[in-house]
């Protein structure tokens, strides 16, 4: 996976849903043998040749302006997430060959997710690899991380392919493994090139053709926070809020992800309740992987 093949299908994907009324241009109703704006009619709405546009397509993107990047833009309707990857694609931020993936992580980071007793949390790579849990995550999730082969200790690979966190999530099920197939995709226009980013992806796409179909789609969405609904074996229906958090200082290590639920709701007491039992068949206390 390289710039120009991502740029070129993001760019076809999104004319794909856009009809000439939707950006202005008269309709004829004749008979179109492409879905969406042809590529004359998106370089005519963005005011840019045609043969400039289709090299675009063709991910030669030498000398492309950032001007003509907003053009393009424009006439696509792209959102701010979509604008953010069309940039990443055209100017990705990391070289080809970066490799600051599985780091080690600082110890202050496995005190952090051991002290976070009442919170289900960990620390992910630009993956979604799971590079350190604490006990509460373990517990809620009802994964022993650690017994966790390290290639299938993903989000992405538990939430696609793991029965019990399929179970976990129920209906959610769908619209969380889009919600993950477009992260990564975003995250895949920052890191072009990297090895192990794009074994895991043809990995992914081959073991789930539920993966295969939303990676085709090119969308993207960047995860930040929100709200999950799980059909919890102990809780029952409960609803917790998740935060990304950056670690902007820890390059191969993209974020620490925290659950909570609104403090005094029937959902905090009952997982606060959960995560104090004495459970003998619990994993350890402290139980956070030490990459290397």
């Amino acid at each position: 996976m390289d710039s120009a093949e991502h740029i070129g299908g993001f760019l076809a994907s999104r004319r794909a849903r856009l009809r000439p009324e939707d950006v202005g241009l008269p309709f004829f109703g004749t008979r179109r043998r492409v879905p969406g704006l042809r590529r004359e009619e998106l370089a005519q709405v963005a005011g840019v040749s045609v043969d400039y546009y289709a090299r675009l397509e063709q991910g030669r993107l030498e000398n492309v302006s950032p001007a003509i990047l907003d053009a393009v833009a424009s006439a696509l309707r792209l959102s701010a997430d979509e604008r953010t990857h069309l940039y990443n694609l055209a100017r990705p931020p990391h070289t080809p060959g970066d490799t600051d993936d599985a780091p080690a992580l600082r110890p202050a980071l496995h005190a952090l997710l051991a002290a976070m007793e009442q919170i289900p949390a960990y620390i992910v790579g630009h993956h979604t690899n799971i590079l350190g849990w604490n006990r509460a995550a373990e517990l809620f999730f009802g994964v022993d991380f650690a017994g966790v082969p390290p290639a299938h200790r993903s989000w992405a690979h538990l939430v696609f392919l793991d029965p019990q966190i399929h179970a976990l999530l129920a209906e959610q099920q769908p619209g969380l493994a889009r919600q993950i197939a477009n992260d990564l995709r975003l995250r895949a226009g920052h890191r072009p090139g990297d090895p192990e980013f794009t074994e895991f992806i043809a990995r992914m796409r081959s073991n789930s053709r539920q993966f295969d179909e939303l990676w085709s789609s090119h969308d993207v969405t960047d995860v930040a926070f929100g709200s999950y609904s799980f059909r919890h074996p102990v809780l029952g229906p409960i609803e917790l809020n998740y935060e990304f958090l950056p670690l902007i200082g820890d390059p191969g290590a993209r974020a620490l992800v925290t659950y909570t639920a609104v403090p005094g709701t029937p959902a905090h007491r009952a997982l606060r309740d959960f995560l104090s039992a004495d459970n003998p068949d619990s994993p350890s206390a402290d139980q956070v992987e030490q990459p290397g």
